[in-house]
């Protein structure tokens, strides 16, 4: 058991040197195999044998307070560790495989959190961000792939608030992703009997200002962080789509009525992660060289307010409308006209339609 608690904090203290986003164990027929996520590339740490790595994953499902005995089903987790004088948040998600469960470890230095100056790409983007948080009620949708950074934008942005307009804040999420001492932060725990309903309305009885809800998954969910805005409190929550015009799309497909929409949604931010020019290497930066950069990533932002917001309602109702705002694809040609990012960034976030 030791050998196992020993390469268990290797690998995570590894990862935390080398700035890791992720940390993936993989079991395959004959072995299995850890791979680190240094910025977009999936690099090969080393390989295990088959009976290490059930181990190993049995000893973080454990820490991350997961059912142990049970491989046949997805589960998340998560737990707070301490590395060097610094604490570490890790997110853990199992997934069964053909060979075995796999799991994915989420890295989030906790004391780490960016700076509001450097969170974007853009300095002028910031200051539209902290606007959209003057709002007293309605629903403020972060949208990206995962590993876009929604994350640590949203935790920025609450640490913000909290400091600007000294907000009561409190987080509903399953699991909780990055502690703050700032934020009043609630665990799902169904077994407990604290659902997102539940949770909801024991949360709207505790005065708050501003919920963030982790998620929207599904209908439940969503109908849940809307008719929290509905309630006269503003809303904060993440959804996975490709731009800022499909999350409403998708509030439709998942039963929302199109009123409560119109009535709640007060802005749409979708968001990137891009990969800034590295001087050193001239091309999309090395792996080796991104362990030793610090400032290798920045965000970009698709942010959709106001009478654009109105005017793409109403297209989505069928109406005629006009609207003009910078989207994704403005901000990443923009980067690499100033040099900021490479050019390869645009063929990967950007489809051709």
């Amino acid at each position: 058991m030791q050998e196992i608690e020993q390469l268990a904090e290797h690998l995570i203290t590894d990862a935390y040197q080398h700035r890791v986003s992720d940390i993936h164990i993989l079991p395959r027929e004959q072995d299995a195999i850890v791979q680190f996520r240094v910025g977009y590339d999936l690099v090969f740490k080393e390989s295990m044998s088959k009976r290490i790595c059930e181990r190993l994953i049995t000893h973080f499902k454990f820490l991350g307070g997961m059912d142990i005995g049970e491989k046949r089903r997805p589960q998340n987790g998560a737990l707070k560790i301490s590395i060097q004088e610094d604490y570490i948040n890790l997110r853990l998600s199992t997934l069964p495989t053909a060979y075995e469960e796999s799991l994915v470890i989420r890295v989030l230095p906790s004391n780490h959190l960016t700076p509001l100056q450097k969170l974007s790409l853009f300095p002028n983007t910031v200051t539209k961000l902290i606007a959209l948080l003057k709002y007293s009620h309605g629903l403020l949708i972060f949208t990206g792939p995962t590993g876009s950074g929604k994350t640590t934008t949203l935790y920025t942005l609450l640490e913000e608030s909290k400091n600007m307009f000294n907000r009561n804040i409190i987080t509903l999420e399953d699991p909780i992703e990055r502690r703050s001492e700032g934020v009043m932060q609630v665990q799902v725990n169904e077994k407990a009997g604290i659902t997102y309903t539940t949770g909801l309305k024991a949360i709207l009885r505790h005065d708050p200002d501003i919920i963030m809800v982790g998620e929207i998954r599904d209908a439940e969910t969503a109908q849940i962080a809307v008719r929290a805005a509905l309630t006269g409190h503003l809303v904060l929550t993440t959804m996975h789509t490709r731009d800022s015009k499909g999350a409403i799309y998708r509030l439709l497909e998942f039963g929302v009525p199109y009123q409560e929409i119109e009535q709640t949604l007060v802005g749409v931010v979708a968001q990137r992660l891009l990969e800034i020019y590295c001087p050193i290497c001239g091309e999309p930066c090395h792996p080796v060289c991104k362990r030793s950069r610090k400032n290798r990533q920045a965000s970009i932002y698709e942010i959709l307010t106001g009478k654009n917001l109105m005017s793409v309602l109403h297209e989505v109702n069928g109406e005629e409308s006009s609207y003009n705002y910078k989207t994704l694809k403005d901000a990443i040609v923009k980067g690499i006209a100033l040099g900021y990012v490479h050019d390869s960034n645009l063929s990967r976030w950007v489809r051709n339609d």
